[in-house]
């Protein structure tokens, strides 16, 4: 049995999802919070192995909750489960430290897969998240979206400076965080979206996170 704590402001859905994974038999919710204001006292007291996490929450937000639990040293990983999938929450979840991205549609074994796969240290994003994200970005709507085949690989130090993007470093904060200068890490950066075939850092991210070329 998986032990999660579940923060939602909505008694409803928290009953709703505690009954679903209560027919899982796979998953126990050992502690619920209304707000984020109480997520760090009740990860101290209950020692859940993930956190499920709204984001529109009334005193704390998701994200906030999230960096007080960082702040405390807490390395339960968190999965974000909301109703919003605009494109800004998920990189803001991302940078804060989230661990994983899901709609509250989702799918009750999509749930627990994503639950067990966060419990392992893994990651989970809902690929249509992504996807549907780079859809709505400005200046999407004139060209289909399309999964790249990626025809040149990134090289590990490529990849190493999009993970720093996605933890949501500037150019001057690679450079320094990678000892380089900050005109080489411009020149890089454009190299790797050159590569993914997108036009911006917020694209790129999106689209290492659902093929897979970075975790949070």
């Amino acid at each position: 049995m998986f032990k999660v704590l579940l923060v939602d402001d909505q008694k409803l859905i928290r009953d709703g999802i505690r009954s679903l994974l209560a027919i899982s038999g796979k998953v126990e919710v050992v502690g619920e919070a209304c707000d984020g204001s109480e997520v760090v006292a009740l990860w101290q007291s209950c020692q859940p192995q993930v956190i499920l996490m709204d984001l529109s929450m009334p005193k704390m937000d998701g994200i906030a909750a999230i960096k007080a639990l960082k702040a405390a040293g807490a390395d339960t990983p968190v999965l974000v489960l909301t109703t919003f999938d605009d494109h800004e929450l998920v990189l803001q979840s991302l940078q804060a430290g989230a661990r994983g991205f899901l709609l509250k549609d989702v799918s009750l074994d999509t749930l627990i897969k994503a639950i067990e796969s966060l419990a392992a240290g893994g990651s989970c994003f809902q690929p249509t998240i992504t996807e549907r994200l780079l859809q709505q970005l400005p200046g999407s709507a004139d060209t289909q979206y399309r999964k790249p085949a990626l025809p040149e690989p990134l090289t590990d130090k490529e990849l190493e400076i999009l993970r720093l993007m996605a933890a949501g470093y500037s150019n001057k904060e690679i450079a320094s965080a990678l000892f380089k200068s900050e005109g080489t890490v411009k020149n890089q950066c454009s190299t790797i979206l050159s590569k993914l075939g997108v036009r911006d850092r917020t694209r790129a991210v999106l689209l290492a996170l659902e093929l897979g070329l970075i975790t949070p």
